[in-house]
């Protein structure tokens, strides 16, 4: 807001025997006061009472996160470990585990086949999925060799640290 347009707000209380004017816009607040009654009352000139107050935009929420890296060449934890799911169903198969936060993709780019599909052969270090973590592409290799028995998380979708990605029948 303009000084001239503060000016002529001033005015308009001063005249108007309005007590109050507030006026809110996204980077400010102004409010107006006057003494309008009260001058009027004792007949003494004051003039109004201005304060402008700065509005605070709101912040954006910053969730941190630990780096993936460090954590797993620091201390390097198993990523695959039996299902418990259904005892029949699952008992013999190994759970291959998201390592980190992030998005989880089949493929190295949408036009790219996917690295592993049902069925597929796995050895130990082969590359299965990606996951996006902060802008960096992590590839996820496997810790078992065995085969794709089933890929439990969707294309492009985000995942936690420690769910399950895939079942693998090591036999």
């Amino acid at each position: 807001m303009k000084l001239s347009e503060i000016q002529d707000l001033i005015k308009f209380v001063s005249r108007s025997g309005v007590n109050e004017v507030e006026i809110e816009q996204k980077d400010f607040k102004i409010l107006i006061k006057s003494d309008y009654m009260a001058k009027k009352k004792s007949n003494v000139a004051s003039d109004p009472v201005i304060q402008q107050v700065p509005v605070m935009q709101p912040q954006p929420i910053v969730q941190q996160v630990a780096p993936a890296a460090p954590a797993a060449s620091a201390a390097p934890a198993p990523a695959s470990t039996p299902a418990a799911a259904t005892p029949d169903e699952n008992e013999n198969y190994i759970t291959i585990k998201s390592q980190m936060i992030g998005t989880f993709y089949r493929s190295s780019s949408p036009d790219k086949p996917a690295f592993v599909e049902v069925g597929d052969s796995v050895k130990e270090g082969d590359a299965i999925c990606i996951v996006e973590a902060m802008k960096l592409f992590n590839e996820i290799e496997s810790d078992v060799s065995g085969k794709i028995v089933k890929v439990l998380v969707d294309d492009a979708t985000p995942v936690e640290f420690d769910q399950p990605l895939f079942l693998v029948d090591p036999s």
